[in-house]
């Protein structure tokens, strides 16, 4: 059962700002994230929380966008680059501007495809942030 219904379709997607995308990306990576180490481990929830801001905080999504980047599709690669290169004028307290640009591109993927329902190759890709 779907609980959040998405009803915009791509080409309605495709006039957001890729900020948007981001944030709705932020949301779902997280959710991902909080699922997987919950269905993992029998921690509490603030050992649940320590162990997500490993994956969650700007450094790292940084570095699992290098990590993915060379599976990407074109036009993947070309959400990733709007992302990357929208205008954001707000940087994390814990992050310099180079990595913010790039977890901000990889949150805008992961938002770009929920939004875009492409479910199937979004889970592709978030098991492949975690292996």
């Amino acid at each position: 059962m779907e609980f959040i219904k998405r009803e915009k379709v791509v080409e309605d997607v495709n006039m957001l700002s890729p900020l948007v995308w981001a944030y709705v990306g932020d949301s779902v990576y997280e959710m991902f994230i909080r699922t997987k180490l919950v269905n993992d481990s029998n921690a509490k929830p603030h050992k649940l929380h320590l162990a997500s801001i490993k994956y969650v905080k700007a450094q790292a999504q940084a570095n699992t966008l290098k990590k993915i980047s060379e599976h990407l599709t074109e036009k993947e690669l070309d959400i990733v680059r709007r992302g990357r290169n929208t205008e954001n004028h707000h940087v994390a307290k814990n992050a310099n501007i180079a990595d913010y640009a790039q977890s901000t591109a990889f949150e805008a993927l992961i938002g770009y495809l929920y939004l875009t329902k492409q479910d199937e190759r979004l889970e592709v890709i978030l098991n492949m942030c975690i292996d």
